[in-house]
């Protein structure tokens, strides 16, 4: 689903096409990852081994098990088997079709809606979305850092002007392009040093 969200949020037509088959997939992947867990891992359930063989034998089988499930458990579809099924019936035609074209988005959020309501059902997860919000988050890239004016002033006024070939830059400038963790700990050490602050206050 992590990988699904990414590439319908980027949205072009190449995403949208993955995006719809990879949440179609996570919708048979729950289920099955569901079936072969042990009882202890999904509430003490238990199921038959030649249940668990006719339900994972395909797609279509693997909703029927699905809806067996929430009529045990005495609940409505969220998302209308029909409409799942839909999905899906797009979803191979983007896979194994030989007129792929481009899902339209509202495909897309059936599927998205399917597999986070089929994955919050089967693992009681009560805000499916918000899980999946924090999970893209965690694998974001932290922001890159960014330079500190009162850092480059002290190492400005410590190193001046650097020269490399033919070009002229700010000591500063340089320092952080090449090594920002030399950059903070230089322009820490001469913000924190006594003698630059003696420095500065006899300037002023």
């Amino acid at each position: 689903m992590i990988h699904a969200e990414s590439h319908m949020r980027r949205g072009n037509d190449f995403d949208r096409r993955i995006s719809l088959i990879s949440y179609d997939n996570a919708i048979e992947v729950a289920i099955t990852t569901y079936l072969t867990l042990n009882p202890i891992q999904r509430g003490g359930r238990t199921y038959t081994n030649t249940d668990v063989d006719r339900w994972v034998r395909n797609y279509h089988s693997k909703l029927e098990f699905f809806e067996e499930e929430i009529n045990r458990r005495e609940i409505n579809w969220g998302v209308k088997k029909a409409h799942i099924i839909w999905a899906h019936d797009c979803r191979n035609e983007q896979y194994h079709g030989g007129q792929k074209g481009i899902p339209e988005k509202n495909v897309i959020y059936v599927a998205r809606s399917a597999a986070l309501w089929i994955f919050s059902v089967l693992f009681e997860i009560c805000d499916a979305e918000a899980l999946l919000e924090q999970a893209l988050l965690d694998q974001a890239p932290p922001d890159p850092p960014s330079r500190e004016k009162r850092l480059d002033i002290a190492i400005d006024a410590q190193y001046g002007i650097v020269s490399v070939g033919e070009q002229s830059y700010y000591a500063s400038e340089l320092l952080f392009s090449v090594d920002y963790a030399a950059y903070r700990a230089l322009g820490v050490e001469l913000v924190d040093d006594p003698v630059n602050e003696t420095d500065d206050e006899a300037k002023s």
